[in-house]
C-alpha cells in the first residue's frame, strides 16, 4: 500500500444526509494515496450508520465518535491523520470530480499551505451564486516573505475552513488556541505569526460550497462584527493595513453594518442590549444603534437590496441573504 499522502479530515454532527451527499463526492476520488478521518461530535446514530455505507469504497475511511466543540473536532482529526497533508473539509459541500487527484499534484509542490478554490452555490445546488469564489484564473505562490500579502488577499476567504490543505507536520508546530471555541482554529493556526513557508493557491474551483447552511448562522452578528474582527487583529507580525484588508477593528461601530445586519434579521434590541451597548459610550452613538435595532424589518430590507443595486453588486451574497429572508418572510 502507497503511503498517504492526504488525509481529508471532516468535523461533523447531526447531519447525516448532506454527510453522505459529501462522501459520495469524495468517495470515487480517494486513491491508496488518501484517507478520510470523520470526527463525530455527538450525532445520533444514523451518521454512524451513512459513514459505515462507504466503507466498502473508501478503504482508508476512519470513523470517530467523541463530543467534541468544532474546533476541537478539527484538531482531533488532525492528531488522528496520516497523511503528509491534511484537507480540513466540511461535512455538507461537495468536491468536483478530480478534484482530489489536482491536490495530490498540489501536494508534492513545496507549498506549506494550500488554498483551494470554490464556486458556490444555494442550498439544494440548483444554482451558482458564484462561478469562482476568489476571482483568480491562474495560481499563484505566495513566498514565505509575503504573509502580509496573504492574509490580506485570502484572509476572508480563509474563513471557510474547507479551503485549507495544510502540512501535518506544520499543522503540530503552530500554537493552538488556548480556549477552542473561536470556530476559526484553522485561522489561528495559519495566522498565528507569520508562516515561513510557501502558501499555494489553486485557482480552479474543485470545491462546491453549499452557501446558506453553516451551523452557526443563529450566531452570525456575534461572529461576523466581534468575534471575527477580533481574531483578525489579534494576529501578530502582520500590518495592520493587511488586517485592514480583511476585515475592519470594530465594524460594529459602522451604522451601515448595522443597518445591513438589520435588514438579514441578524441584529435585534437583544443584540444591541447585550453587545453594543456596554461598548458605546456616547447617547448619540447609542440612539442610533438601538433606533436600528428596532426598525421594521421589511423596509430596510427593501433599501438595502436598492442600494446593492445601485452599487452594482446585485450578484453579491449579500443580496443573496437578503433576498432569503425576503422570501421567508413572504412564505409566513
Amino acid at each position: 500500500m502507497s503511503a498517504i499522502r492526504l488525509s481529508i479530515c471532516i468535523a461533523t454532527i447531526n447531519r447525516a444526509a448532506l454527510l453522505s451527499e459529501t462522501l459520495v463526492s469524495i468517495a470515487s476520488q480517494v486513491s491508496d494515496e488518501v484517507e478520510v478521518i470523520i470526527v463525530d461530535s455527538s450525532s445520533n446514530s444514523e451518521t454512524e450508520k451513512i459513514v459505515a455505507g462507504f466503507g466498502s469504497l473508501c478503504a482508508n475511511l476512519r470513523y470517530v465518535w467523541q463530543p467534541l466543540k468544532f474546533d476541537e473536532a478539527y484538531c482531533k482529526a488532525v492528531e488522528l491523520a496520516r497523511g503528509e497533508y491534511c484537507w480540513l473539509f466540511t461535512d455538507d459541500d461537495l468536491l468536483k470530480t478530480g478534484a482530489v487527484a489536482a491536490i495530490l499534484e498540489a501536494c508534492r509542490t513545496s507549498a506549506g499551505l494550500i488554498v483551494v478554490n470554490s464556486e458556490v452555490r444555494n442550498a439544494d445546488f440548483s444554482f451558482c451564486l458564484e462561478r469562482r469564489r476568489l476571482p483568480v484564473e491562474a495560481d499563484h505562490i505566495y513566498t514565505g516573505a509575503s504573509q502580509d500579502q496573504v492574509l490580506a488577499d485570502l484572509g476572508m476567504y480563509l474563513s471557510f475552513i474547507g479551503a485549507v490543505v495544510i502540512k501535518r507536520d506544520l499543522w503540530r508546530t503552530r500554537q493552538k488556541p488556548r480556549h477552542l471555541d473561536s470556530l476559526f482554529v484553522h485561522m489561528c493556526v495559519i495566522f498565528e505569526s507569520p508562516l515561513e513557508v510557501d502558501t499555494l493557491l489553486i485557482a480552479h474551483p474543485w470545491i462546491v460550497i453549499r452557501y446558506g447552511n453553516a451551523l452557526w448562522r443563529s450566531q452570525s452578528f456575534e461572529i461576523w462584527m466581534f468575534k471575527f474582527p477580533e481574531l483578525i487583529w489579534s494576529f501578530q507580525g502582520f500590518a495592520d493595513w493587511a488586517k485592514a484588508k480583511v476585515e475592519r477593528r470594530e465594524p460594529w461601530r459602522r451604522w451601515r453594518r448595522l443597518i445591513m445586519m438589520r435588514a438579514m434579521d441578524r441584529y435585534s434590541i437583544d443584540q444591541y442590549r447585550n453587545w453594543i451597548k456596554p461598548r458605546l459610550k456616547s447617547l448619540p452613538q447609542r440612539t442610533l444603534a438601538r433606533a436600528i435595532a428596532c426598525t421594521p424589518i421589511t423596509p430596510l430590507n427593501l433599501l438595502a437590496q436598492m442600494f446593492l443595486t445601485l452599487t452594482g453588486k446585485v450578484q453579491s451574497l449579500a443580496m443573496v441573504d437578503l433576498k432569503a429572508w425576503q422570501n421567508r418572510s413572504f412564505a409566513h
